[in-house]
């Protein structure tokens, strides 16, 4: 999406298209020459998460007294477009700005959050949620890893699987069972930190896409951390992951709408310039219309994103709209991008051209964050 056709969206106002315009420059100057590097490393390096941190791109919402800017999402908002607009898929910021840090910040006690959020708002500490388990997919109440009691502690026994920001992650927020038995009244959130005895990291699991996003399998082995590490109250935490989930539901399509824009935009001007048979790709009527039916759809969405946007932001997004966004997002983001890949041939399936890396990242959106099945279930229960 081009700066100019930002400042027309009334869901934005000015001081955030001012904003848009440093995450921009800080995009292009310590982000875009470098991520080709971080995906064969498979991993952002910590630095960039300190210079974000300086600049105040990592947690925007957060209380001023913790080091934030007190802002309201269209901060945070700007900020993940512009991770769809240039592909960036290896920075974790929203993962760990406006998924973790939220926890943190409501649910924590008051030394803890004096401790951690100073340093999460610099880039200090990074952080991850650990949610999945080898072979527990979508189903939370199936969560095996165990938190017991004993004494002024609380110690952790299991392992994770496909946790981002896994391998950088400072401090994870676990998903356990504290009272086994009860389900997924049961759940509670402890935090661990890095360093901790007994919690370890796997290896930095290879994946199809996402290359320079690091994603990991975490192990805790009698982790004992002390019982101010819980984060609001004994077995409420399926509750809290409720309430939370239509903000990272809303993320993913909000990425997913800049990535569709962004991508459309690199498409058109391949066809413009490509020939073939003594004239452009897009000279080709066939190619024009697929051309314009994309627009037509990535322009439809847009306008349905930002109303779940400006919902959001006045605190009136629904589980089942955020279902939605996400669900209509992230289908139309994939066939959107396999329908460009398509139009640039053979060079579509080369890794040097940023459509098929897009197409490849894309993927996962069907997946984390609740499954296209999941959101069509959420839906279902409206109907």
């Amino acid at each position: 999406m081009d700066m100019a056709a930002a400042t027309v969206r009334p869901v934005f106002t000015t001081e955030h298209e001012l904003f848009r315009a440093q995450v921009h420059r800080f995009f292009e100057r310590e982000i875009v020459p470098f991520h080709r590097d971080w995906e064969h490393a498979g991993i952002v390096p910590r630095e960039v998460w300190r210079k974000a941190g300086a600049e105040g791109l990592l947690c925007p919402m957060l209380a001023e007294e913790y080091g934030g800017a007190g802002a309201d999402f269209g901060y945070s908002a700007v900020i993940i477009e512009e991770i769809g607009r240039t592909n960036a898929s290896g920075i974790g910021f929203p993962l760990h700005s406006d998924i973790v840090v939220p926890y943190v910040e409501d649910l924590a006690r008051p030394e803890k959050k004096r401790d951690w959020l100073p340093r999460m708002a610099r880039g200090e500490i990074i952080t991850a949620i650990a949610m999945t388990e080898p072979g527990m997919g979508s189903d939370l109440k199936a969560v095996r890893t165990t938190a017991r009691r004993d004494g002024s502690d609380w110690i952790i026994n299991g392992s994770k699987t496909f946790i981002s920001n896994g391998q950088n992650c400072g401090l994870v927020i676990v998903v356990c069972k504290t009272d086994p038995a009860a389900g997924r009244k049961g759940i509670s959130l402890i935090c661990v930190e890095e360093g901790t005895p007994g919690f370890t990291k796997g290896r930095n699991l290879e994946k199809i896409g996402l290359h320079a996003a690091d994603t990991s399998e975490l192990f805790f082995d009698e982790v004992r951390v002390p019982a101010e590490n819980l984060l609001g109250e004994e077995n409420s935490g399926f509750s809290y992951l409720i309430r939370n989930l239509p903000q990272e539901r809303l993320i993913i399509a909000i990425r997913a709408a800049a990535s569709m824009e962004a991508m459309l935009d690199t498409t058109i001007a391949y066809a413009k310039d490509r020939k073939v048979f003594n004239q452009t790709v897009f000279d080709f009527q066939h190619n024009r219309f697929k051309l314009a039916e994309l627009k037509a759809n990535a322009t439809m969405f847009r306008v349905f994103a930002d109303h779940c946007l400006a919902l959001h932001m006045q605190g009136g997004l629904s589980i089942e709209m955020a279902a939605t966004a996400k669900l209509l997002g992230t289908e139309m983001q994939n066939k959107l991008l396999d329908d460009c890949l398509q139009m640039h041939g053979g060079y579509g399936y080369m890794a040097e051209y940023e459509i098929g890396r897009a197409w490849a990242d894309a993927r996962v959106g069907r997946i984390y964050g609740g499954s296209s099945e999941i959101m069509k279930e959420i839906i279902a229960r409206t109907l």
